[in-house]
Formats: structure tokens, C-alpha cells, sequence
């Protein structure tokens, strides 16, 4: 019996389509994985690329100064400072997510202005984008600065430290200090004779 003989693919074959995948995914913005590993099973960090720039979509009423809406609130503590820091140092683009629309908008824009923070985006996906009339604004971000999260703000610093080291957040335990203090554990005999 005669081995049958399998076709050959012509020579180049494969390095076209690699060429055809590589410049589509240039394209349209999507990474090539060209080395695939498994997923980290015991993964612990919510932010996946904190050592690369991130996009970060920030709040401004409640988030940057306190809510007064439609007054500006105070500003809160090193909210400014933190963003300011998050653009110069980590190269972290900060687009201005908020409801204010209009005269509003301006007045928290040049709030921001005279403190020194200049957005690269405001309520958009980047400087250029017009929102078409009547469609909702939806953000592509990396992260959401807000005061409505679930568990509210932390503080500022503790936000800079998330996103500086990609530690996540873990609040401080709610409830009465004497019923979170450690017991000792009872041993073995202690429990048999109870």
C-alpha cells in the first residue's frame, strides 16, 4: 500500500496570513499574542495593565470637589495633586466624566484650569469625538474614579497607591472594634469539656 501524499501548502502561505493577522490587528488596535500563556489562576489585582498608561475616567462632583452640584463644592484633599501626579509622572490619560454639560461644564473646566489640571478628554472618548444628539455617552476606560462606587471613595492617596502599584482597594473592616479584635482560639480538650 502507498503512503497517500498530503498537499502542500505553497511556500509563504503562512507567513501571509500571519502578515494579513498582524495588519488587521494593528488596524483596529488589538494586540498580536504571538507567546500565549495560561491565566494566573490566583490573580488578585483589578487592574490588569497598571504598569502601562491607563485610561482613567474621573467624576467631578463628590469624586474631585464635594457635592454641591450645580454650585462647586469644596475641594476635597489631594484630589487635584493626585490627578496632577497621575498625568505627569505615571503618563495616565485623565478624561473628565461628569454630568455637567454647558455653562456648568466650563465652570468645572476652569475650575480644574486654575489648579493646574487640564484634562485630555472631557465627557468623551478623546478630544476630537462629537457626541451624535440623543445617544448615550459611553466611555472606553481602564478605570472609573467616582463617588457613587460600590463601598464610595477612598481617599485620595489610597487611590494613587491602587493605581501607582495595582494593589486593590480593601476597606476597613465596619462593625464594633471588640467583635473584629482576634480571640484566641480554644484547643482541642478546651472544646471537649465545654
Amino acid at each position: 500500500m502507498t503512503p497517500t501524499k498530503r498537499p502542500t501548502k505553497s511556500p509563504g502561505a503562512s507567513s501571509r496570513l500571519t502578515e494579513e493577522v498582524r495588519d488587521r490587528s494593528a488596524e483596529e488596535g488589538f494586540p498580536l499574542i504571538t507567546n500565549y500563556q495560561l491565566p494566573i489562576t490566583n490573580y488578585q489585582l483589578p487592574i490588569t495593565n497598571y504598569q502601562s498608561p491607563m485610561i482613567i475616567a474621573c467624576d467631578f462632583d463628590g469624586t474631585i470637589v464635594t457635592h454641591e452640584y450645580p454650585r462647586i463644592g469644596k475641594p476635597i484633599p489631594f484630589a487635584i495633586q493626585t490627578l496632577k501626579k497621575l498625568q505627569e509622572e505615571d503618563h495616565h490619560q485623565i478624561i473628565l466624566w461628569t454630568v455637567r454639560e454647558g455653562a456648568l461644564l466650563q465652570e468645572a473646566l476652569d475650575y480644574c484650569k486654575s489648579k493646574g489640571l487640564e484634562f485630555y478628554a472631557v465627557n468623551s472618548n478623546y478630544p476630537e469625538e462629537e457626541p451624535a444628539h440623543g445617544t448615550a455617552r459611553k466611555l472606553v476606560a481602564d478605570l472609573w474614579i467616582d463617588d457613587r462606587n460600590l463601598g464610595g471613595l477612598p481617599d485620595w492617596g489610597v487611590i494613587y497607591n491602587m493605581i501607582h502599584t495595582g494593589h486593590p482597594y480593601e476597606p476597613a473592616p465596619q462593625g464594633n472594634m471588640e467583635d473584629l479584635s482576634l480571640k484566641k482560639k480554644k484547643g482541642f480538650f478546651a472544646k471537649l469539656f465545654d
